[in-house]
């Protein structure tokens, strides 16, 4: 018996040693946004670890960044969604976890980029509600702040046509301002003032605001920001179309 029991113990010391390793190896393309070659070691550990949370929300950031690889918006919706499906698998696997909320959070936002008017509205709701879990759970983690900002950005920008779905859907929709938007971007400037995006989302719900000058100061803060992040080169396109309708 006490064999049998060794034996076990060894196997599962070897399978999680060979998972970390595995992780390790996928962390460095993670690191340099080449998705195709994280999951070749992600996948693998996965196998070994499928209750692994932050590994699983590690799968799901792959599945969002290959998505601006990816030519059709089938394959990019279908990216999003595997993406959202680790996200969730996540959340499970440990629900105390701020980033696998954040992850579900984020998984939505790229969704609804894709989809109709109707979509964008119906996801709002948990793209907001998994931003604040993912807060409450970490006040530390700046990308939820971030998500958070952007949910009153973007519904307080939102026109009357969109406005009218939500209230069909929801009945009423959660107050949200432009105010709200920028205390949040303040918020995860103050945690990673590094994020160029921060800084460029708050300058455009200034001008959202017709806060002119204060736009034109923080767009052009973050346009000459390094590009650090997978989506830096987009959020700096953003902001110089921004900054052209000022």
């Amino acid at each position: 018996m006490k064999a049998i029991l060794f034996s076990f113990l060894a196997l599962v010391t070897a399978s999680a040693q060979d998972a970390a390793t595995l992780i390790q190896q996928g962390d460095a393309y993670d690191q340099t946004y080449e998705a195709e070659e994280a999951l070749k070691y992600y996948l693998p550990a996965e196998k070994l670890q499928p209750a692994n949370a932050d590994l699983l929300v590690k799968l799901a950031r792959q599945y969002v960044y290959r998505m601006t690889e990816l030519s059709s918006s089938a394959e990019k919706i279908a990216s999003a969604k595997t993406a959202q499906a680790y996200a969730e698998r996540a959340i499970k696997a440990d629900p105390k976890n701020s980033d696998a909320y954040l992850s579900v959070s984020v998984c939505l936002g790229k969704l609804i980029q894709l989809q109709g008017n109707r979509e964008k509205v119906t996801a709002s709701k948990p793209i907001k509600e998994y931003a604040e879990k993912a807060a409450k759970l970490n006040p530390r983690n700046d990308y939820a702040w971030h998500i958070l900002a952007r949910w009153h950005q973007g519904i307080a920008g939102a026109n009357s046509f969109i406005i009218g779905i939500a209230r069909l859907i929801y009945g009423e929709i959660p107050p949200a301002s432009n105010e709200e938007a920028v205390k949040y971007f303040q918020k995860a400037i103050s945690l990673r003032p590094d994020r160029l995006i921060h800084h460029m989302e708050l300058g455009r719900t200034y001008a959202q605001m017709g806060k002119k000058d204060e736009a034109r100061q923080l767009i052009n803060k973050a346009l000459a920001m390094p590009n650090r992040e997978k989506d830096d080169a987009e959020t700096k396109e953003r902001g110089r179309k921004t900054l052209a309708g000022l």
